[in-house]
């Protein structure tokens, strides 16, 4: 539990830091009862605003590499 919370915090914080929030990030509580070996970071919903700074982030990530 405390390695997908570490995970999820983690995100949380690089996503702050290119100024986007995620609200419903979190853990995925079911996962744990599933077949799923890691438990899984749940992203949950945004609005097209936040949706639109993340693929803009990610695009300018993916073009320094």
């Amino acid at each position: 539990m405390d390695d997908v919370q570490e995970c999820a915090e983690g995100l949380k914080v690089a996503l702050k830091a290119n100024g986007i929030t995620l609200p419903s990030l979190g853990i995925d509580m079911p996962s744990f009862a599933g077949d799923y070996p890691p438990p899984l970071v749940a992203l949950g919903n945004c609005n097209m605003a936040t949706a639109r700074r993340l693929a803009e982030v990610l695009h300018k990530a993916a073009a320094r590499c």
